[in-house]
Formats: structure tokens, sequence, C-alpha cells
């Protein structure tokens, strides 16, 4: 069995096993939490709080993360839908409070919603600190519930979480070096 093949078999195993597999109360927590992430919604209502709660402070975090977010989303829903091609998980066997709907066949590489989780928290984290604990929890639990819900795959999380956190790292350092070049 070749590396990839691995992965992919990996995947199902670990798919089906977290189908369906939390109670029903932080099912309904972890669904609640992904719906308002749906848009990014959920991290421009952190932006709004971390600005206005937070001051000079806040007000940086925030506009660092909402850029975070920004180039979070480019990437999956511009550059890698259009290279990848990858269904969903099989709908049998998990539980979900809303009918999900398989994509149109085109191109299709999940992992938007973590991707803008990771990249708005690990961004924040390090201007404020406190903004970055408390949006840790919902950043994992969108990433758990993306898997337990069988909208994506284990590899799909683990590919967002990477484009997060890279997208945040750009925001962080990318000025710095052009400022330092031209300077």
């Amino acid at each position: 069995m070749g590396v990839i093949a691995g992965i992919r078999e990996k995947d199902r195993s670990l798919t089906k096993r977290l189908a369906g597999s939390a109670s029903p109360g932080l099912h309904r927590a972890l669904s609640a939490v992904e719906e308002a992430a749906q848009a990014t919604k959920l991290w421009c209502g952190a932006a709004a709080a971390t600005a206005w709660k937070g001051g000079g402070c806040g007000r940086k975090a925030a506009a660092a993360g909402l850029a975070a977010v920004a180039v979070a989303q480019l990437v999956p829903n511009g550059a890698c839908k259009q290279l990848a091609g990858r269904p969903r998980p099989p709908r049998s066997g998990f539980r979900t409070t809303r009918s999900r709907t398989d994509p149109i066949p085109l191109p299709f590489l999940p992992f938007g919603h973590t991707a803008a989780a990771l990249a708005f928290t690990t961004v924040v984290a390090p201007t404020w600190p406190l903004a970055g604990v408390l949006c840790a929890v919902p950043a994992a639990m969108v990433a758990v519930e993306r898997v337990q819900s069988g909208a994506h795959y284990p590899s799909d999380v683990a590919g967002g979480a990477a484009i997060g956190l890279a997208s945040a790292w750009l925001i962080r350092h990318v000025p710095h070096l052009v400022l330092r070049r031209w300077l």
C-alpha cells in the first residue's frame, strides 16, 4: 500500500470512528460553533469584540486576525479547490443536525473553516494572548466538528490547519520582511 493510499485508509477509519461518537449535547455544541463560523461570522465577531475590549492592542490583533482570515480563505477557496478533486466522506453513519448536501461534482478540497479558525487564533494570540486563548476553544471545536459531523476527513482538517498557520505567519512576518528590504 502506497503512502497516499495509507493516508486515505487512515482518514476513512478515523472518520468512521468519530462519526456520531459525540454525545448529543456535545454534538449540538459543536454544531452551534460551526454554524457561527459559517462565512467567517464567528471570526468577524471575535475581531469586533477584540477591537472593542482590547484598546490599541485589541484593534491591532483584530486587524491582523481579519487579514489572516482573508488570506486563509483565499487559498482554499481560490487555488486549492481548483487544483484538487476530493469527495466528502460518505453520509452513512454520521449524526447531523442539518442536511448536508454533497457539492456539485466540481474540484473540492474542504478546509476553509479550519483554515480561518487557525489563522485568526494564531495571529491574534501573540498580540493579545487572552483573546488568543479565548479563540482557541471555538477554533478547536470547529476543527473537531468538521470531522465528527462527516463534513471532512481528518487530513482535510489538517490541511486547513496548515494553511491557517501559514496565513498567520505571512500576516505577522511579511510586512517586516518587506519593510526591512526597502529600508
